[in-house]
C-alpha cells in the first residue's frame, strides 16, 4: 500500500508541474509567436497567465520535476507557430526567462527580490490564515488563489528586468526542452544566463525562510 501511495504522490506531482508549465509557457507562446490570436497581448497578459498557471498547478499538485514534459507539450500545441516565427529570441522566450538588460549581478538581485516576496508572502498567508482567521482547513481548494494573485503582482511590479523566474524549475526544465527539441530556427539556449534564474530563487527562498519566523512571529 505504501508503494501505491508513493506512486500516486509522484504522479500527482508530475501532473501539477506539467500543468504549471503548460499554462505558463503557453501564455508566453500565445503572446510572442507570430500569427497567434493572442499575439502582442503584452506583458500584463503574461503576468495573469502565469498567475493562473500557478493556481491550476497547485490545485492538481504543487511540486514535481515535470517542467520539461510541460514545455514539450507547449511546443506540440504551438508547433506551426514556432515554425512561422522568424525571431529565435521569441522562441527561446517561450521556454525560459532572459534579462532586458544583461547584468548578471543585478539580474541575480532581481530574482532574489522577486522570490523573497513570493516565499515571504506565502509564509504571511499561512500566518494570517492559521493564527488570525483560525478557520480549520483554510480556504480549501481556493488556498492557491492568494499565491496566484501574488505571482501576478510580482510579475507586474518586479518582472520587467528578468522575466521573473522566481522558481528554479520554471526556467531550467523548459530551457532543457528548448535545447533538445527540433525547433526550426531556434538558435542557442543562452546557457550563460541559465544559472541566474536557478541561483537567484534559491537564495531568495532561503532568505525569506529565515526572515519569516522573525518578522512574522511564526517561531512562536
Amino acid at each position: 500500500m505504501a508503494d501505491v501511495n508513493l506512486g500516486l504522490y509522484f504522479l500527482s506531482e508530475l501532473v501539477g508541474t506539467a500543468m504549471l508549465i503548460i499554462l505558463g509557457c503557453g501564455v508566453v507562446a500565445n503572446v510572442a509567436l507570430a500569427k497567434n490570436k493572442g499575439f502582442g497581448g503584452g506583458f500584463l497578459m503574461v503576468n495573469w497567465g502565469w498567475g493562473l498557471a500557478v493556481f491550476a498547478g497547485v490545485l492538481v499538485s504543487a511540486y514535481s520535476g515535470a517542467a520539461i514534459l510541460g514545455a514539450i507539450i507547449v511546443w506540440l500545441a504551438y508547433k506551426q507557430h514556432f515554425d512561422e516565427e522568424p525571431e529565435a529570441a521569441n522562441k527561446l522566450g517561450v521556454f525560459s526567462t532572459g534579462p532586458a538588460i544583461r547584468s548578471y549581478g543585478w539580474n541575480l538581485v532581481t530574482e532574489i527580490v522577486g522570490t523573497f516576496v513570493l516565499v515571504f508572502g506565502i509564509f504571511a498567508f499561512a500566518d494570517y490564515g492559521d493564527i488570525e482567521i483560525g478557520v480549520p482547513g483554510g480556504l480549501g481548494p481556493l488556498t492557491a488563489l492568494p499565491v496566484a494573485l501574488l505571482v501576478v503582482g510580482i510579475g507586474a511590479s518586479l518582472g520587467g528586468p528578468t522575466g521573473y523566474a522566481i522558481n528554479p524549475a520554471r526556467d531550467l526544465g523548459p530551457r532543457i526542452a528548448h535545447a533538445i527539441l527540433p525547433i526550426k530556427g531556434k538558435g542557442a539556449s543562452d546557457w550563460s544566463y541559465s544559472w541566474v534564474p536557478v541561483v537567484g530563487p534559491l537564495i531568495g527562498g532561503v532568505i525569506a525562510a529565515l526572515a519569516a519566523p522573525v518578522l512574522l512571529g511564526l517561531a512562536g
